[in-house]
This record gives C-alpha cells, sequence and structure tokens, in this order.
C-alpha cells in the first residue's frame, strides 16, 4: 500500500510554491518604509523569498535590512498574500525600525518614507494593499491576486 501511495505522488507531483517574507515598518511618525525595486522599477515592501532554515521572523528582519540599511522589531503577522499566477506565498509583518541609516541596495535604486497616501499612488494594489492591511490592526488579512490584481474571496 505505501508503495502504491508512493508511486501515485510521483506520478502526480505536488504543485510548488515559494514563501517570501515582507515587513511594515512603521515609524512613530506613520510613515511607511518602501523600496523601488532595481530589476522592475516597481516600488513595494521590503523582502525576499525566505531561506530554507530560517524564521519567518529572522527573515523579515534580514530583508530589511539588506535592502534598506534598517534594522527592525519583528511585531507581528499582519497578512498572508497568494499571488495565484506565480506561486508565490507572502507573509507579511508589521515592524519598527531599530536602527540603521536607510541606504540602497543591489535590489533597490530608492528607499523612502512615505506616507499611507503616498503609498496607494506609487504601489500597484496587490502591493499598497499589503501596507495598507497592517496599518488597520484587524489582521491577519488573507487575500489572493493574480500579480496584478486582487480576487475575491470565495
Amino acid at each position: 500500500m505505501l508503495l502504491y501511495m508512493s508511486q501515485s505522488q510521483e506520478a502526480s507531483p505536488s504543485p510548488l510554491h515559494s514563501v517570501s517574507v515582507a515587513g511594515v515598518v512603521v515609524r512613530e511618525d506613520g510613515h511607511l518604509l518602501a523600496i523601488r525595486r532595481a530589476d522592475n522599477g516597481t516600488w513595494q515592501l521590503p523582502g525576499g523569498i525566505l531561506e530554507l532554515k530560517e524564521t519567518p521572523e529572522a527573515g523579515v528582519a534580514r530583508e530589511v535590512l539588506e535592502e534598506t540599511g534598517i534594522h527592525v522589531e519583528v511585531d507581528e503577522l499582519t497578512g498572508v498574500y497568494k499571488n495565484l499566477t506565480r506561486g508565490i506565498v507572502a507573509l507579511v509583518f508589521r515592524c519598527k525600525p531599530s536602527g540603521g541609516t536607510e541606504r540602497t541596495s543591489s535590489e533597490s535604486t530608492a528607499v523612502s518614507w512615505l506616507t499611507p497616501d503616498e503609498v496607494s499612488e506609487r504601489m500597484s494594489e496587490v502591493f499598497a494593499v499589503r501596507l495598507l492591511d497592517a496599518l488597520d490592526g484587524n489582521g491577519p488579512h488573507v487575500r489572493s491576486h493574480d500579480g496584478k490584481r486582487l480576487i475575491p474571496a470565495g
């Protein structure tokens, strides 16, 4: 029986997903940390792919530091977002800045502290909602999208 189950799984492999993490870094004045990505010029949260033996919280702190120069304290999970087209599951955490100096990296051409209105103006819907969800205090939110638009639950 075990042999049959093993063969069955090989015949129809499970879909592959990657897990990413991102930080909504909120300054005391309410401004939010954002980067302009070097690869496509879009404004997004600092974040990236979670490493195999890394906790989500450690991954967020590492990614924010690598991309922005800012050290953070990770507070709480505010949302889970799945890109249905690319199979990426993003875990988003609210964070507090705890030191460092803003700087760009090989992954970012700009680092900026934005107001919530500026977030809505500069980011696409699927990325802006992650920051705005983190501010509303009603999370964690669970949302799906196709890379450009949110897909209603159901």
